[in-house]
C-alpha cells in the first residue's frame, strides 16, 4: 500500500515561508558540511534539500544501519551527513557516475576523516548495482530521475528484509502529477519514468511506501521481513 502526506496547499501553509521556517529551527549539520552545502550551491552542484537533510538524519538515526548504499554521491554530502548520524562502525559505499564528482567526494570524505567508513565507487551505477554482491539496510537513492526505475530490481536484490529505501525528489517540483501531454517533450521519457517508478514501489508486495510531499517529494519504502 502507497500513502501520501499530507498537501501543503490542503492546510494552508505557505511551502516556501515553511521552509524558511524549519531552516531556522534547525541545528545545522557542522561546520565542516555547512561549509561544504554553501559551496556547493554557489557552484550549482545538487545536494540534498534541507528536509531531506532532516529526515535523512532522523531515518539514520533510528534505523542504526550497519551497511548504507547511497546511489548518486556528488560531493560526498549526503553520504557523510548519513555517516554522521550513523552508528559506530557502520559503512557506506557510494556510487558516484562523473569522475570530478567522484574525486572531489573523495577529498572531502578524507578532509572529514571519513575515509575508512565511505567508499566512493565511480561508473555507471546499473554496471555497478550488477557487480555489487553486499546486502545493505539502508539505501538512499539521488542519481539520475530517469534511472530509478532501471535500478530497482538490483537495489531489490540488495536491499535486506526489514531495510529501509529513500528515494529523492520523486515528486519532480509537482511535474509528476501532470498528464505527460503538459510536461515539455524533452522531459517526458522522465515523468514516464519517475510515474512508472512510484507506481512499482506503491504496488510491490514486499514493500511498504510512503510518499511525502515536502522537499520535492521523498518516498520512503520498507521491506517487509520475509517469514
Amino acid at each position: 500500500m502507497c500513502d501520501r502526506g499530507p498537501d501543503r496547499e490542503e492546510t494552508g501553509i505557505d511551502a516556501e515561508r515553511l521552509d524558511v521556517f524549519l531552516e531556522t529551527i534547525g541545528k545545522g549539520n557542522g561546520p565542516f558540511l555547512d561549509a561544504l552545502e554553501e559551496k556547493a550551491r554557489r557552484e550549482n552542484v545538487p545536494i540534498v534539500r534541507r528536509q531531506t537533510q532532516e529526515l535523512l538524519r532522523v531515518l539514520v538515526t533510528a534505523k542504526k544501519p550497519v551497511r548504507i548504499l547511497e546511489i548518486g554521491t556528488a560531493v560526498g554530502f549526503s553520504a557523510l551527513l548519513m555517516a554522521a548520524a550513523a552508528p559506530e562502525g557502520c559503512r557506506i559505499t557510494t556510487i558516484e557516475i562523473m569522475e570530478e564528482r567522484a574525486r572531489e567526494a573523495e577529498e572531502n570524505i578524507a578532509a572529514c576523516g571519513m575515509r575508512d567508513r565511505i567508499e566512493v565507487i565511480c561508473g555507471d551505477a546499473r554496471s555497478v548495482l550488477e557487480d555489487l554482491e553486499d546486502s545493505f539496510d539502508f539505501i538512499f537513492m539521488d542519481a539520475a530521475k530517469g534511472q530509478y526505475v532501471r535500478f530497482l530490481p538490483e537495489v531489490m536484490r540488495l536491499l535486506r528484509p526489514g531495510g529501509m529505501l529513500v528515494s529523492d525528489n520523486c515528486l519532480r517540483e509537482g511535474s509528476v502529477l501532470e498528464s505527460r501531454y503538459a510536461v515539455d517533450r524533452r522531459d517526458r521519457t522522465i515523468h514516464k519514468r519517475m510515474r512508472e517508478y512510484l507506481r512499482a514501489l506503491g504496488q510491490d508486495p514486499a514493500l511498504e511506501t510512503v510518499i511525502l510531499s515536502g522537499a520535492d517529494g521523498v518516498a520512503v519504502s520498507v521491506r517487509k521481513e520475509e517469514a
